[in-house]
């Protein structure tokens, strides 16, 4: 039987845009990150998160940022070396009034410096919300 917040976990991987075989990487796991909300990718995926020193193709990157983790743009450049031409970012920060909460406008500068472009916003867990970047649609596709 799954309890309604396994099914809401699992839920909440398919609004992140996560399908099963995906190649999920995660960066910036501490104490404090949403160990259901890992469990439920990892059961979606079919497979681990892979960690920070991964030398595959990713499809999918969960950066977990806090506010004293040093420099955004530099993090989400790190984090953008390995993905595949289609693959995204979450930024995954903690929530208003949670400590080592990120100000929306600190990712929202930091975005348009790493030549990416940030499309939605979710809440991942009772703590932790989502800002999805993305690359850039080229020329030719705004046609």
């Amino acid at each position: 039987m799954v309890a309604a917040g396994d099914a809401e976990y699992s839920s909440v991987a398919e609004r992140l845009g996560i399908k099963p075989d995906m190649v999920v990487q995660e960066i910036g796991w501490d104490e404090d990150v949403d160990d259901d909300l890992r469990a439920a990718i990892e059961e979606h995926i079919g497979g681990d998160l892979l960690d920070e020193d991964a030398d595959e193709v990713i499809d999918v990157v969960l950066l977990w940022w806090r506010e004293d983790d040093g420099d955004l743009v530099d993090a989400i450049m790190d984090a953008r070396s390995p993905l595949d031409e289609n693959g995204f970012i979450w930024v995954l920060t903690p929530k208003t009034g949670q400590p080592g909460h990120v100000e929306p406008s600190e990712i929202a500068e930091a975005v348009p410096t790493v030549g990416l472009a940030q499309t939605s916003n979710i809440s991942v867990g009772p703590n932790w919300a989502g800002t999805k970047l993305v690359p850039p649609k080229t020329k030719s596709k705004q046609r």
